[in-house]
C-alpha cells in the first residue's frame, strides 16, 4: 500500500495497477499517479502478485484500500475515483461493494483473457498434464456480472490507439447494457503500458522533449475531468 497525498486534497484516487506492474506501483506507474497529485488529488495504491483467483484479490484490495484510507483523519468524507489498469480494471468491475464505494471509475486499457493467453505456461503445460486452469471468475463469467452485479454508472473507458489486446469496446457494450448507464469511452495516442511510463530517461537526463510524458498529462488530464464532475461532492456513505 502505497499513499500520496497533496497539502490539501480534493479527492482520492484509489489505484489498482496491471499484473507485473502492481508489485510496486509506486515505481512502474510513477508519472501518471505523481500527474494526479500534481492535480490535488490524493492516491492510494495496492500492490499485488500473480494469482488465479481474481475475485479473492478485489475483495482483500477493497478491504485494505479501506481500511487505509480510514487510518488518515479527514480523509474518508472526500470524493473518491477508482482507476485501473489492464487487470486493475478487472478488479475494479469484481469490488465487493458492487463499484457504489466511489464515485465514478476510469479503466484503462482493459482486458479480460484467459489465463492460457495471460500466462503461457499454463497454455503450454496444461493439455500435457491433463489439466485445464482459469482464473476466478473466468472471461466469460466476468462479463456477465459486469451487467448482474457492478452498479457504478459513471466510468470511463480508455483506449490506447496502439493497444493490440485492449477489450474496452466489448467492455462499453456491457456497461451500456445496464438501465440508466452513464458510461463514456474515450481513444488516446499511445499503447497497452503507456500509463506505466515511468519517466526515468527525464529523471536521469533532466529536462528532455518527451512525447510519452505528454501523453500521460493527456491521460491524467482525461481521467480527471471525471474527477472533477465528483469533487463537489462527498463520498457515497460506507
Amino acid at each position: 500500500m502505497w499513499l500520496a497525498l497533496p497539502p490539501q486534497p480534493v479527492g482520492i484516487i484509489q489505484f489498482i495497477g496491471g499484473n507485473g506492474l502492481a508489485v510496486q506501483p509506486q515505481w512502474s506507474y510513477q508519472r501518471l499517479l505523481r500527474a494526479f497529485e500534481a492535480q490535488g488529488w490524493g492516491v492510494l495504491t495496492w500492490a499485488y502478485r500473480l494469482s488465479l483467483d481474481h475475485q479473492q484479490q478485489a475483495d482483500q484490495a477493497f478491504l485494505d484500500l479501506e481500511r487505509a484510507l480510514r487510518r488518515e483523519p479527514g480523509l474518508a468524507r472526500l470524493p473518491l475515483l477508482r482507476v485501473g489498469h489492464s487487470l486493475g480494471c478487472k478488479l475494479l468491475l469484481l469490488a465487493p461493494d458492487e463499484g457504489l464505494g466511489c464515485g465514478g471509475a476510469a479503466m484503462l486499457a482493459f482486458n479480460n483473457y484467459s489465463a492460457g493467453r495471460s500466462i503461457p505456461l499454463v497454455n503450454q503445460l496444461g493439455p500435457s498434464l491433463g489439466f485445464t486452469v482459469e482464473f476466478n471468475p473466468p472471461p466469460r463469467r466476468t462479463m456477465e456480472l459486469v451487467v448482474e452485479r457492478y452498479r457504478q454508472p459513471r466510468n470511463l473507458l480508455v483506449r490506447f490507439r496502439d493497444d493490440t489486446i485492449d477489450q474496452s469496446p466489448r467492455l462499453y457494450a456491457q456497461l451500456q447494457a445496464r438501465s440508466g448507464d452513464q458510461s463514456q469511452i474515450v481513444v488516446l495516442p499511445g499503447k497497452h503500458t503507456t500509463p506505466a511510463s515511468a519517466g526515468l530517461r527525464q529523471q536521469i537526463l533532466g529536462t528532455v522533449e518527451d512525447p510519452r510524458g505528454r501523453r500521460i498529462k493527456q491521460l491524467a488530464d482525461q481521467v480527471l475531468t471525471l474527477g472533477q464532475r465528483l469533487a463537489g461532492s462527498t463520498r457515497p456513505p460506507a
